[in-house]
């Protein structure tokens, strides 16, 4: 990291002797500026790069001056987003806060509402025009087009283009509707969904390591259905397996990611792509070829306990659930690989079907500056080499396993079919082919269903 840090230092002095020596006459203009886009010394300039140079447009925000007459921004979420000084990064938000307080004479108010509740009581307060804060967190489900479509956010693009400060995806794809960005964030750490896989039974079972898969580039559907078969063993001969190799019966969000496919895409039903009906064959496949392991009649967390036996080899997951397998399975080495590429695809990713960030109620007046304030709060220089770095390495001890990881996460999709809530029939649309229906005739069946629902929220 220190080295990093010098290579930095080192390109920028270059980079000053190099203005110095070109006679420009903007040396002080050059100085000044490029100190505001490296988190020191900000002049409040907006700085464009000399013409003919070939560098990018520098995207930092100018310095404002305006005095907010201590007014509190309350900031609502489902949890308590108040800054925690437990990192560098942190204690270096929490310092700007502090300051940008003085300059601007605000204070800032975090409010946390239950989760079981918060789409209800935020989407109520926006209709009533009287928002439950000035920065509201909202589920891009819920959010678009349902809440946009009635004109009761902000279009943020414009205040959002600081990229070492907001994700510039969130703005522009995430949250888009119709060329506009309605929501901002400055988290860059993507769900992480993949597969963990106890290495410890991989081991007693003899079976080929799943990250030589993934060395090797072979780590497909192919070859992950081979390995969840190799695992599905009857190891004490009493002729009934006692080893399987798949605890979830249901992938179908992961087999989407990995593919690149959507079963929705903004106003159009999506089942008759081509990379759509591949990861629908695949989870065919999965049932009909019995590759995971057979239910016992048991609810959604069946497969994390039997996952937590310690006999099932792989589960597909989110990193949300590693912590629990590490606290429940002390024994067992607990790895990660990526969902394995469907045929469509050349890259791993990662799936989030609720994406949610940071959005302004068109109720709250001058937006600008409030993404102003939260752009200079995290315009840092940040100790870590990547994002979510402290969290990674403190989940997994393992290189290539924070490796995968960060790969999956910088190639996340986000989907939207649950936008449509029950009107789309998912778990329906997912049981048939489940319980053998030919895909093609799934897919006949549901097109009209799924469109309908669209319709509901869209417009026809």
């Amino acid at each position: 990291m220190k080295i990093r840090k010098l290579m930095v230092l080192l390109c920028a002095f270059v980079l000053v002797l190099s203005a110095c020596s070109s006679g420009s006459g903007n040396s002080k203009n050059n100085g000044t500026n490029s100190g505001s886009n490296n988190g020191a010394g900000n002049s409040g300039t907006e700085t464009t790069a000399p013409e003919g140079n070939g560098e990018e447009e520098l995207k930092g925000s100018p310095e404002l001056e305006f005095d907010m007459g201590g007014r509190t921004i309350k900031v609502v979420s489902w949890w308590d987003m108040a800054i925690k000084e437990d990192n560098p990064d942190n204690i270096q938000r929490k310092k700007n806060l502090d300051e940008l307080m003085k300059k601007h004479n605000f204070k800032m108010e975090y409010v946390a509402v239950d989760f079981g509740e918060y789409q209800q009581k935020v989407t109520a307060s926006l209709l009533a025009g009287e928002p439950l804060g000035d920065i509201v967190r909202l589920g891009r489900n819920y959010t678009i087009p349902t809440l946009v479509k009635q004109d009761l956010l902000w279009p943020l693009d414009e205040y959002t283009k600081n990229t070492k400060v907001f994700n510039q995806k969130a703005t522009s794809e995430f949250f888009n509707y119709e060329g506009k960005g309605y929501a901002f964030t400055e988290d860059n750490n993507n769900l992480i969904q993949g597969i963990f896989y106890n290495r410890t039974l991989l081991n007693q079972l003899g079976i080929k390591a799943l990250q030589d898969y993934v060395n090797e580039d072979n780590w497909n559907w192919d070859t992950f259905v081979q390995a969840a078969k190799e695992a599905n063993k009857d190891t004490n001969n009493d002729g009934k397996l006692d080893t399987w190799g798949l605890a979830n019966s249901q992938v179908i969000e992961h087999a989407m990611y990995s593919n690149g496919a959507h079963l929705t895409k903004g106003n159009k039903q999506n089942l008759d792509d081509p990379a759509t009906q591949e990861a629908l064959n695949f989870l065919s496949k999965l049932a009909t070829e019995q590759v995971y392991r057979p239910t016992e009649g048991g609810d959604w967390t069946e497969p994390g306990q039997f996952f937590r036996q310690g006999n099932t080899l792989m589960i597909a997951g989110a990193i949300y659930d590693l912590n629990g397998f590490k606290t429940d399975m002390p024994d067992a080495d607990i790895g990660f690989v990526p969902f394995p590429k469907g045929p469509s695809e050349t890259e791993y990713h990662s799936g989030e079907g609720a994406y949610q960030a940071l959005t302004i109620p068109k109720a709250v007046e001058n937006p600008e500056q409030l993404i102003y304030i939260w752009e200079k709060i995290n315009d840092i220089d940040s100790e870590y080499d990547y994002p979510g770095q402290a969290s990674l390495e403190s989940s997994f001890s393992n290189e290539d396993d924070i490796n995968n990881a960060k790969q999956v996460g910088a190639g996340m999709i986000v989907f939207d079919h649950g936008t449509y809530g029950d009107a789309l029939k998912f778990w329906d649309f997912v049981g048939e082919i489940n319980s053998g229906v030919s895909v093609s005739t799934v897919v006949e069946k549901y097109k009209p269903v799924f469109q309908a629902a669209i319709d509901a929220v869209y417009g026809s």
